[in-house]
């Protein structure tokens, strides 16, 4: 049955929103940035606003990005898909997602721009729950942040290293610059490039990164280092050995 205006004089007053469970949206209080909330009250009032198409429980914390600008996210984020998406598709047992929501811990409830994982036994840390998210830490995990200031590589970072994402690649658009940490004993330890400035996955062989070719846009040539990787015979024995495994 449809809902209709009642009307009070000249004021016209419209009934409660309602949200997909039928709860009166006005009885919820919305999110805000900077919330201080459990994982289960953040979910409950991101599902009573479905125009809401980001957020994420950093630390207990509510964050909600600004609009995504051209050049400084939406481009970046493109090379980045296109980059994990070949090698993913050259690499059988291993799965790709584009701002999937990842069920980390009681505190954090987080929405990567991008992330790769595992899904043969025995994986990695990560598994698809019964409601369809990602639980756990998947094997990488990519952010493009805006500078070394952004939360990525504070909060994030400490959030992503305690749960146990291996590897962890922040790319800092304005900075021109790409951090890609590896987790060693419980500790994030920066990757090194070597002298073409290529950085090189330790948990997912074959998987190059042209680190000055992503920098200038150029995603042909990240694309043409990334085949080397995917040539090598360490990528070879990888895809071997998760064949035996499905």
């Amino acid at each position: 049955m449809a809902l209709k205006e009642a009307t009070t004089g000249d004021v016209q007053v419209r009934p409660p929103r309602r949200n997909v469970r039928g709860m009166a949206a006005a009885a919820i209080p919305p999110l805000e940035s900077g919330d201080r909330l459990t994982r289960r009250e953040f979910e409950r009032r991101y599902n009573a606003m479905p125009y809401v198409k980001k957020a994420e429980l950093i630390e207990g914390v509510v964050y909600m990005p600004s609009p995504v600008h051209l050049k400084s996210h939406a481009v970046p984020h493109g090379h980045i898909i296109g980059w994990l998406a070949a090698y993913s598709a050259a690499t059988p047992g291993t799965q790709l997602a584009d701002n999937a929501t990842v069920h980390l811990d009681a505190d954090n409830e987080v929405q990567p721009d991008a992330l790769l994982w595992i899904d043969v036994p025995p994986g990695g840390e990560s598994r698809i729950s019964e409601d369809d998210y990602l639980a756990g830490a998947p094997d990488l995990i990519v952010e493009i942040a805006a500078s070394s200031a952004a939360y990525d590589l504070h909060d994030k970072l400490r959030a992503y290293r305690r749960n146990g994402v291996q590897e962890y690649v922040v790319w800092q658009v304005y900075d021109k610059k790409v951090d890609w940490f590896e987790l060693l004993e419980g500790e994030y330890t920066p990757l090194t490039a070597d002298e073409n400035g290529v950085m090189r996955s330790r948990i997912l062989p074959g998987l190059h990164l042209a680190v000055p070719a992503l920098l200038d846009g150029d995603l042909a040539a990240v694309l043409a280092e990334l085949q080397k990787g995917l040539a090598a015979a360490e990528h070879s024995t990888f895809v071997e050995r998760l064949g035996s495994k499905r």
